[in-house]
């Protein structure tokens, strides 16, 4: 790994360039990633489905429908955090390591106060994200009551409150999740693999980006697009997608960093 410091003595990392098709090649590997052990990559996904699945049933069970909401356009944003484990098979991979289920879900990390670290400021995100869109639904909702399932989404698309509050939560959800994006593209598995503090490694993810707008810009729709899919099966294609999304970040990562 290439790497200098800058004058206050902060290790910087380089950053390569890359082409615009890059991100369809990152999720080319994944795939091949995910085949070589399905059972292992999609039994991984599964977990992340199902938790995610009885979080959201658990809040509308509990009367908090807005919660509920806010939880199943927002978990992403811990998502880099939650697939360690999936990184460590892909980079397993490419050592031509053994990769099995004890060292998929315990993994060992190189830095892993500042991986705890962020992973707190991942937290604060989704907090924040959750706080948002309560505040939102108090305001464009009201007192009124919350629609059954069924009904949820004509009430959403075909009403004047309805559309007022999916327009203004998709705006502040895409600007949280970009703010989350740019802190987070690569810098977990950094952390995973490198011995960096995490305002080195969220740096040098701002910096991707920056280095690779439109690259990034792409990848970041597909990992929103496959978000996208797997929540509006009702999780179930989280199973799929979520593994694709982990594998595909190591591979980003590996592209990315010098």
């Amino acid at each position: 790994m290439n790497a200098g410091v800058n004058t206050s003595g902060q290790i910087v990392l380089d950053i390569k360039k890359i082409s615009l098709d890059g991100p369809w090649s990152w999720l080319a590997a994944a795939s091949k990633d995910l085949m070589r052990k399905p059972m292992l990559s999609l039994g991984y996904g599964l977990i992340f489905a199902v938790v995610s699945a009885a979080i959201v049933y658990l809040a509308f069970a509990l009367d908090l429908a807005s919660f509920a909401m806010a939880l199943g356009g927002g978990f992403m944003l811990v998502g880099p955090m939650l697939a360690v484990g999936l990184y460590e098979m892909s980079r397993r991979y490419e050592l031509n390591k053994d990769v099995s289920a004890d060292k998929v879900f315990f993994v060992g990390t190189k830095s892993p106060t500042q991986l705890a670290f962020l992973g707190a400021l991942l937290m604060i995100a989704l907090l924040i994200w959750i706080r948002i869109a309560t505040l939102l639904f108090a305001l464009f909702w009201g007192t009124k009551e919350f629609p059954p399932i069924a009904e949820f989404l004509p009430t959403l698309l075909f009403t004047t409150d309805g559309l007022s509050l999916l327009i203004v939560g998709s705006i502040a959800g895409g600007l949280l999740a970009f703010a989350v994006f740019g802190m987070s593209v690569i810098s977990v598995p950094l952390l995973m693999e490198r011995d960096v503090d995490a305002i080195t490694a969220i740096i040098a993810s701002f910096t991707a980006i920056k280095t690779n707008f439109w690259p990034m810009m792409l990848w970041a729709l597909l990992i929103a697009g496959l978000s996208a899919i797997g929540i509006a099966t009702l999780f179930v294609g989280l199973i799929f997608t979520f593994p694709l999304v982990g594998h595909g970040t190591w591979h980003a990562y590996r592209a990315l960093v010098d």
